[in-house]
């Protein structure tokens, strides 16, 4: 019998057995659903999360050290197919649909989900007898193969690049809003600091958007000017030469108690961005010139038109300048 086998025999033995007072049943799950797919690869390590906010999977799931994708838990007998909850787990799903990489199941049945769409599902994987049906363990094991081999696709045009990192960006902004809501939070203590020192007037949704468009502009920055290994203590490092202040702003946004409670959104963005290719990205000039417009676009379409965020042609901003230059020499003499 494979590690594989041996793996689902135990998951069906914990669905068969009966829960123990006061154990919730997503918590029955966890450890045999780990082993399962740890028992994928040698490679593989899955770390059960503590649930501090509704934005963070059950389960992370690392390959070779990297993080690869989220196994997220429904109690036996709860659906395991996202679109079809409701309440909580309904709103759950919405802030889920921007993980590139995401397994569905309640033990039974399983999905596999990219950018909230339905990739494949194999339900009746175990019985309530805890037998394992055979042909659906095969495709379980060609599933979780599919799920642990994912790799980040880097756009190569700034609007793709805008489209792929703004529900990231969005999910992000909603994890530090909702996580700002808890008097113990180390996101709060930060905010105040922060806004104390930048933003006085700003309040938690604002601090959560100005923290999530932050951290996602600095990686993205530091990545287009050659950071490799990109992760936020890097880029950090990477921004302290020309970019001293975001530099500083990223180091607090990114200290370890506060991202401990948003870790998820980080995690993937670190990724997908660490994937870009800036060479193919500048190919067809300056990527930077048309991306914040596509990036307000897809993130906050309302937050983009009452910022007036449009594309100004250079012919115009230079006739901007020069008037500008004469005003100050002629009128105010500044030269």
């Amino acid at each position: 019998m494979s590690d594989f086998d041996k793996a689902l025999a135990a998951l069906a033995k914990a669905l068969a057995v009966d829960l123990p007072i006061g154990v919730q049943p997503e918590d029955q799950l966890k450890p045999p659903v780990k082993g399962v797919l740890e028992a994928l690869a040698i490679q593989v390590e899955a770390f059960t999360e503590a649930k501090l906010e509704i934005g963070r999977p059950d389960i992370a799931v690392r390959v070779r050290k990297a993080v690869c994708g989220y196994a997220e838990l429904k109690e036996p007998g709860k659906s395991a197919d996202p679109t079809k909850l409701k309440g909580a787990d309904k709103a759950q799903w919405e802030r889920f649909k921007a993980l590139p990489n995401l397994v569905y199941t309640n033990g039974a049945d399983w999905g596999l989900y990219r950018d909230g769409k339905s990739i494949s599902t194999v339900p009746g994987v175990v019985d309530d007898h805890g037998k394992v049906d055979a042909e659906a363990a095969r495709k379980l094991f060609a599933l979780l193969n599919d799920f642990i081999q994912w790799q980040p696709i880097a756009p190569t045009t700034p609007k793709a690049l805008a489209e792929t990192l703004a529900p990231l960006c969005r999910m992000l902004r909603d994890d530090v809003a909702e996580a700002l809501e808890s008097e113990t939070s180390a996101l709060r203590e930060l905010s105040k600091e922060i806004r104390e020192a930048l933003f006085p007037n700003a309040n938690h949704r604002d601090f959560a958007d100005t923290y999530a468009q932050t951290l996602t502009y600095a990686l993205l920055l530091a990545r287009l000017l050659g950071e490799t290994h990109l992760t936020a203590e890097s880029a950090a490092k990477k921004l302290d030469s020309g970019h001293k202040l975001l530099a500083d702003v990223l180091r607090h946004m990114s200290h370890d108690h506060a991202r401990r409670e948003v870790a998820t959104a980080v995690d993937v963005l670190e990724r997908v961005i660490g994937a870009v290719d800036p060479t193919r990205l500048a190919r067809k000039g300056d990527p930077w010139i048309y991306f914040y417009e596509h990036f307000l676009e897809a993130y906050d379409p309302k937050l983009r038109k009452d910022r007036g965020v449009y594309y100004t042609p250079a012919e115009v901003v230079l006739c901007q300048v020069r008037l500008a230059d004469e005003l100050l020499r002629t009128r105010f003499g500044k030269d």
